[in-house]
């Protein structure tokens, strides 16, 4: 309980902000449509008025739980007495949406931190490979993924790969670095006295890696696994804008846009949130697993 109290303090006080800021922002519109009515409205009826709009400028808490459920498990269908809710998850829902988005981050997420790992693993073994490559995987972290992203939607569509696989090369790109530079500081996280220890017993550098750069790394390598799951969730989001899809979520964003769907638009937000919240605790508790079966704390 006193774990989960603070979380629900700082959840609430997201909440009064959010909906005095709703008021704010979105006050302006009721005050000038009262004013072409020639009407005065009272702070009630602008309260009442502002967390109610169809098109916010900011949509409301309430708005946007509603717009989830909506997309979430309500498929509307127009039937003889109009729009009839099945209550049936359709191919408009958020979670088919947010698994098409979970394909693409998955397989980038696994090239990335396999990528990761091995360019690691030769920059520690390899002074040449990190003078030479290491200020190259800085300086590619520099450019903007949304310069990079339509130049590789563009150049794989022209030779005929479209689909997952260019978005899973965008969200590699992004999770890769991270685990890149975890994996370099927690390869070399051995001390000198270990490393000697082990050249008095003769062992190989194989036998080194495995027996301890390897058991020393792992504390880093899920701290980087954290960081680059959820850039590969945002690199996904990013490579579906660009490529005009029609699913994913930032299809969904991309539609909201068009059309001055704010509600839509934070709604897939939320669950893009909630999407890369998930992921993380899914690392996190196999961290705790994988920690403690090595006599680790996480």
């Amino acid at each position: 309980m006193r774990s989960v109290l603070p979380i629900l303090t700082v959840v609430l006080a997201i909440i009064v902000l959010w909906y005095g800021a709703t008021v704010a922002l979105n006050a302006q519109w009721t005050r000038d449509q009262a004013a072409r009515a020639g009407v005065e409205v009272g702070f009630s009826e602008i309260v009442r008025d502002t967390l109610a709009q169809t098109r916010p400028k900011l949509p409301a808490p309430h708005q946007v739980a509603a717009e989830l459920y909506q997309s979430t498990w309500v498929e509307e269908v127009f039937g003889r007495r109009g729009i009839v809710a099945t209550g049936t998850l359709s191919n408009r829902s958020l979670i088919y949406h947010g698994w098409v988005t979970l394909s693409a981050t998955m397989l980038g997420f696994a090239f990335g931190t396999g990528l990761g790992i091995l360019l690691a693993i030769g920059i520690v073994h390899s002074r040449a490979m990190d003078m030479s490559f290491m200020p190259w995987a800085i300086a590619s972290q520099t450019v903007p993924i949304l310069a990079i992203a339509p130049m590789v939607i563009v150049v794989l569509a022209s030779i005929g790969i479209k689909g997952l696989i260019p978005k899973a090369i965008i969200a590699a790109y992004l999770s890769f670095f991270p685990v890149l530079v975890g994996m370099v500081k927690g390869f070399r996280a051995p001390d000198a006295m270990q490393l000697d220890l082990l050249r008095t017993y003769s062992a190989s550098r194989a036998r080194t890696f495995w027996q301890l750069r390897l058991p020393s790394s792992v504390p880093y390598l899920f701290a980087s696994l954290k960081v680059g799951i959820a850039a590969a969730l945002v690199g996904t989001i990013v490579g579906e804008l660009p490529a005009g899809a029609s699913a994913g979520l930032g299809a969904r964003l991309l539609s909201g846009s068009y059309y001055g769907q704010t509600i839509q638009i934070w709604a897939a937000l939320l669950a893009a949130a909630t999407l890369a919240a998930g992921l993380v605790v899914i690392v996190g508790a196999i961290e705790r697993v994988v920690l403690g079966r090595m006599g680790m704390r996480s």
